[in-house]
């Protein structure tokens, strides 16, 4: 299914707004919205267990966590492990596939040799050490799964980061959960990887696209409307920090483990699901100067911002739509592109 973005102001009138519910959770804010006014809390609470779950497989940070145990006591050999990790698994292989490895789950390492090795919130710019050369990812390759033994082999050595795929992936799985358990439409929001899920509202999901997931509505870039399917942002700037006495981010080049050259700020894109958007936005990001190319041949709607704040539009990417009471002759529109 072809997701559905259009311009603010398009459709129905909205009626009744969905209500919504925030909280903070896997080091980001989740905000969960519904159809169904009386069900907001149910909702609310079945984000929260989902994003539990998540935690608990999934984390990097958490020494508990059954990833750390994975990668600490395998040793290279298989490891049976729950069915969501497993899923996780499988879907960051997937998306290394799509994208030609472009986005690769064995990135863990670069990410902490950059100090990236604890919740963002708690990194320590560093000013003074300077660390070692970066090295090209192991290669997502090397990591075995055994779907009908349920098991997973993480060669010694080898840390994996889900990062943001894990994001997406838990995004789609809560927002079709709420929908089918709660019988409503459902928007899931995990720090700017945004899923929906049953009926929309009429007039569909305002969304708005900035470099902040916290960003007031009144102050957004953009605001679309999503009528089905996912929605991702990836930046350069909202997760940055010092590190070596130089700026650094968490997009990583697989191909030469060090940061991607930040020649976009922001990428959004749209699929049919979030995890899929997901994967074409964290791959714009490395793709750099290539993106747009890559993105057109792929058929993929989005929208790229670079370090001047021009904007380009690719495929069906609403280019007119404007942030509530900002004017269409705002600065930044000056350099805006379409791409089609």
């Amino acid at each position: 299914m072809t997701p559905t973005l259009t311009e603010t102001g398009t459709g129905t009138d909205h009626g009744a707004s969905p209500a919504t519910r925030s909280m903070r959770a896997i080091g980001t804010t989740a905000v969960v919205a519904v159809t169904d006014p009386g069900r907001a809390d149910d909702a609310l609470a079945l984000m929260a267990e989902d994003l539990r779950l998540l935690d608990e497989a999934c984390s990097r940070f958490r020494p508990d966590s059954e990833l750390r145990r994975l990668e600490e006591t395998g040793g290279g050999r298989p490891v049976a492990v729950s069915p969501l990790l497993f899923d996780v698994c499988q879907v960051a292989s997937d998306i290394a596939v799509m994208t030609a490895g472009i986005v690769d789950p064995t990135i863990g390492s670069a990410l902490i040799e950059l100090g990236y090795d604890r919740d963002f919130d708690e990194i320590v710019p560093d000013h003074l050490t300077v660390g070692a050369a970066p090295e090209p990812a192991p290669g997502w390759w090397r990591v075995e799964l055994e779907r009908a033994a349920g098991t997973v082999t993480v060669p010694p050595g080898v840390h994996l980061d889900f990062g943001a795929t894990a994001k997406a992936l838990a995004a789609d799985r809560a927002a079709g959960r709420i929908a089918a358990e709660l019988g409503c439409g459902a928007l899931v929001n995990l720090g700017g990887d945004v899923a929906v899920a049953g009926p929309a509202p009429d007039g569909g999901w305002a969304v708005g696209i900035a470099l902040q997931c916290t960003t007031p509505v009144d102050s957004v870039d953009q605001v679309v409307v999503v009528h089905s399917g996912g929605l991702a942002t990836s930046g350069t700037t909202a997760r940055s920090w010092v590190h070596g006495g130089r700026s650094v981010h968490h997009i990583i080049d697989p191909w030469t483990g060090a940061p991607a050259t930040p020649v976009w700020s922001l990428v959004s894109t749209a699929a049919p699901r979030c995890v899929e958007a997901n994967a074409w936005s964290t791959a714009a990001v490395v793709w750099g100067a290539d993106a747009v190319g890559a993105l057109t041949d792929l058929g993929v709607a989005a929208r790229l911002v670079d370090a001047d704040g021009s904007v380009t539009y690719v495929g069906h990417w609403p280019a007119d739509a404007v942030a509530p009471g900002m004017p269409a002759g705002r600065p930044s529109d000056a350099g805006r592109r379409a791409v089609r």
